[in-house]
Parts: C-alpha cells; structure tokens; sequence
C-alpha cells in the first residue's frame, strides 16, 4: 500500500510511461478506462485521481497539485461497476489494486493496473477491439493500429503463429539446397531417426512445415515450412514486411558504415535455416575455443558459443512474423546485438528466471531443437544469463519497445575484449591472425566452423576467416589429403565431417 509520501514523490516525478494523473473530484474521467487499457496493454502502471495539473507550470512541485476527490467511496464503487461491465473486455484488477490514500487532508484513490498476459491482450474499451485497443505511448494513451491488435489477438493461441496454412504455396517455393542442407545434419545428429528415410514433402510435414486441413480440403506449406526453407522470392512475396539483416560494425567509421553484411542481396536464398547458419559463424569466430575431438564429435564447444545459438534461437522463435520488422543482428566491437518484431509474450521477470516457454513460433523451435539447438522448457535464457556471468562479460540486457514492437538482447562484450581475443581493430586482427595461422591455427579455426555449421562454404569460411576462398581451399583440400576431415555428399548440398585422426595436422 501507498503512503503520502509515496503519493508525493510520484507526483515530483510527473506523468511517464508508467503514471497518469487526473483531476475526478465529483465523477470519474471517461479517460481512465483509456488508460486501463493503455496500461494493461503495455507496461502496467498507476494511475492517479484526484490530482490536477498546471500544464503551463514547469516545476514539478507546482506542475501537479492534490485536489482529492470529494466522495472516494462512490468512486470505487463506480469504477468497480464499470470495470466489472460490457463497457471494458476484462477485469485484470484485484481488490488490493484500488484504494485510497490520504494526501494532505484530501484524499487521492490510487489504482494499480498489472500488465495483462498474452491470454488476456488486448483489453479494450467498448464491443471493437479495433477501435477500443490503447497502448501507452511516453505519458499518454493512443489508439492501436489494426496490426497492432492483429497481433495480440495472434498471441492467444497457444499453438503459436507458425502453423498458419499458406494456400497454394507449395513444394516448389522449397529451396531443396537448404532443405537437403538441414536433412544431412538432421540425419548426424538422429541417425536412427525413421524420419530420414521420409520423402521431402512428408518429412518437412512431420517437423510442422507443411501441412494437411482436412476441414478447407486444402493443403500445402506452413509459415514455418516457407520462412524456414523457401526461396527467397516467394518468402519476399508473401511476407513483404519481413527483413533479415545481419551487420559488423567492429571497425567503422564516418565513411565505412560496416565491415561485413549479410542481407537481402541475390547471393543467397534469405530462408531463417540460412541465415541462422551463416550469421552463428560469424558472432562466435573470435570466441576462445580449445580444440578437443572424441571419435568425430567435438566436444569442447564453450558456454559462451552455446549461449550464443540460444539468442539466435530465441530471436527466431519469439518474432512476430507477421508485423513489420526486422530480423536483425549486430556485431558491434563492444556487444552483440539481437532484435525482432513483436513484443514480449511473458513478463521479463518469467523469462529471466526461466523454466515457462511460450514461442510464437512453436514449429520452427522443434526444427531447430531437433538438430541440438535450443530446448522447449524455458532454460534459453537462464543459459545466457549463467554463460555471460562465468565469463564476466556483463549482464545481458532484454529490452521491450511497445512503440516500436520489438525486442532487443544486448550481449555486451567490453569487459572480455582481451579473453576473447579483440585487440585495437578488426583490421589490425585480422592482420595478427593471418600471421599467426598460417598453418596449425587456420585448421583449427576452420575445424571450428565446420563443427558449427557443417554445411559452410569455402566462400562462408573465407568470410569469417579473413581470407581468400581460394587460400581456404588450398587448407581443406590439405586437410582432406591428412585425412583431419572428409566431404560426404556433393560439392553443393553436402557437408563436411570431422574424422578421428586428431592429430593429423
């Protein structure tokens, strides 16, 4: 419960994201339930009745002023009657969340408005959702956007986003390189599952990425069978809103705005399972990593890669595809930086502690978690929390924008720049590796990329590397010749395997 000074310092504070005053001395202000809604749409947050406002006054002691309400009991007793009525879409409050306080010799009702879960948003005003849905912009209330309820009106379903039938886009909009690519590592990581032995079209149904409706007599691709595996062309048509962008801004400067980009430029067919693969590479390729085989498995892989895959996954799974937004990772010299459309669908407190998972996209999170990256039982974010401490690289920071619809994961790194190997520029790194690796330090880097992505190229590798394609090739072909790994499958759709020799270089 709030005392008067509580009631005081609120107000020196004034109306932000989280508090609204307003002057209710005989009736309550049609505006509170605009702000209910705003509040149990966003953040939560109080409001306050009984306080006028001087807005020309720009000292914060003067700017708001108790004025009390002359009958509280009554008050309460309405608001209750019309938070309790057809007027409002649902009650989210607790008795102990109303109440007055006395402020002064008058008295201020206080009501405390909890943000309402996903099972609940969006809480409007009236019979429309589409004109009664507000959220909380700064320190006022705004009317949402069809999207914008589209959205939350989506989060209710607990079988997530990603099942959504997409009529007549079919097999062909599959990129088979892609698909086949995720198969031959499906197949290393469950090689006695009876999956491997379905058709392409039977298998991508068996994962949630194609689908039958009995119902509609209809059939063909699930959003997460297209965004995961389609070609760019048709993933661009129907999801036109969507962009993947991956940047390095290690070394820029006033007129070198990046130093490496992956986005949608024709080189690549821009699917999630390839952009998942290519960017992962490139976010850890500095990280320490000793070398360690058992059989042909590695099994040194570090926290801190780990902890890595986990952002990506959990970017993935929790975008609201559907909105307008950018997938988008930032490699900066001092942090990593994750950011997808749509808001939190649990509160930040849940997902910090971990163990509830509640993916929008529940079928590409069994894609992903079927060849080892990610779990379903919440403890993605509590790994990324344990792996930073260990290498105390500060706390990882999950930012909610309800203005923007996003949410962002910053994944600092300043204070592990030395461990981690960054030292000055990425061009003067790049420098000191070339000189370094010419030999031993190479194949180990490239040992770590293909235990990461089995499926890189020569050019993906190069990439990281620093390196010509050509000079990458000249490495793999000797090592082949060493036999410290092999090609299985084609020059395009195959992949790479570790083998036993360990020692071989």
């Amino acid at each position: 419960m709030r005392s008067c000074d509580d009631i005081n310092k609120l107000l020196l504070k004034g109306e932000k994201i989280d508090m609204e005053c307003k002057e209710a001395a005989f009736q309550i202000p049609r505006s509170i339930y605009e702000t209910y809604s705003a509040f149990a749409n966003t953040y939560g947050g109080t409001i306050l009745l009984g306080i006028r406002e001087d807005k020309k006054e720009t000292d914060p002691a003067k700017r708001y002023v108790v004025a009390g309400v002359m009958n509280p009991d009554k008050t309460i007793s309405d608001f209750w009657n019309t938070i309790n009525s057809d007027k409002v879409s649902a009650n989210i409050l607790l008795d102990e969340n109303v109440y007055s306080v006395e402020v002064n010799g008058d008295t201020v009702i206080v009501i405390e408005v909890p943000r309402a879960d996903y099972l609940t948003r969006p809480v409007y005003i009236g019979e429309n959702p589409f004109k009664g849905t507000f959220k909380r912009n700064h320190e006022g209330d705004y009317h949402c956007s069809r999207a914008e309820v589209n959205a939350m009106i989506r989060d209710e379903y607990d079988d997530g986003n990603d099942g959504l039938l997409l009529e007549n886009y079919t097999m062909d909009d599959i990129d088979l390189e892609s698909l086949h690519q995720y198969r031959n590592h499906f197949q290393v990581v469950n090689a006695d599952n009876v999956w491997n032995s379905l058709s392409d079209q039977e298998f991508l149904r068996m994962l949630g990425g194609y689908r039958y409706d009995h119902e509609k007599k209809a059939e063909g691709l699930t959003m997460a069978g297209l965004l995961m595996f389609g070609k760019g062309l048709p993933i661009r048509d129907r999801f036109d809103m969507l962009n993947m962008d991956y940047r390095e801004e290690t070394d820029v400067s006033f007129d070198v705005r990046w130093n490496d980009r992956i986005t949608y430029d024709g080189t690549w067919e821009n699917n999630l399972y390839n952009f998942f693969t290519k960017v992962v590479p490139k976010l850890t390729v500095d990280f320490p990593k000793p070398f360690k085989l058992e059989g042909i498995q590695r099994i040194d892989d570090t926290p801190q890669h780990k902890a890595v895959r986990e952002a990506m996954v959990n970017m993935i799974i929790h975008a609201d595809f559907q909105f307008e937004g950018t997938l988008k990772v930032l490699k900066k010299a001092n942090c990593l930086e994750l950011t997808n459309p749509g808001i939190l669908k649990l509160p930040k407190e849940t997902i910090y502690k971990g163990g509830i998972s509640k993916a929008r996209n529940p079928r590409m999170q069994v894609m992903l978690r079927m060849i080892g990256y990610g779990d379903s039982a919440g403890s993605g974010f509590p790994t990324i929390l344990a792996a930073w401490k260990d290498k105390g690289w500060g706390q990882p920071d999950l930012v909610e924008d309800t203005i923007l619809n996003q949410v962002t994961l910053t994944l600092p790194l300043n204070s592990g720049q030395e461990e981690r190997g960054v030292k000055g520029t990425t061009k003067e790194t790049t420098k000191e590796t070339t000189k370094e690796t010419a030999n031993k330090t190479t194949r180990e880097s490239i040992l770590g990329i293909i235990s990461d992505n089995p499926q890189a190229t020569a050019l993906d590798m190069a990439h990281i590397l620093g390196l010509s394609a050509d000079g990458v090739r000249y490495h793999l072909n000797k090592m082949k010749a060493d036999g410290l790994i092999k090609r299985v499958g084609p020059t395009k759709g195959g992949y790479w395997e570790i083998t036993e020799e360990k020692n071989a270089y």
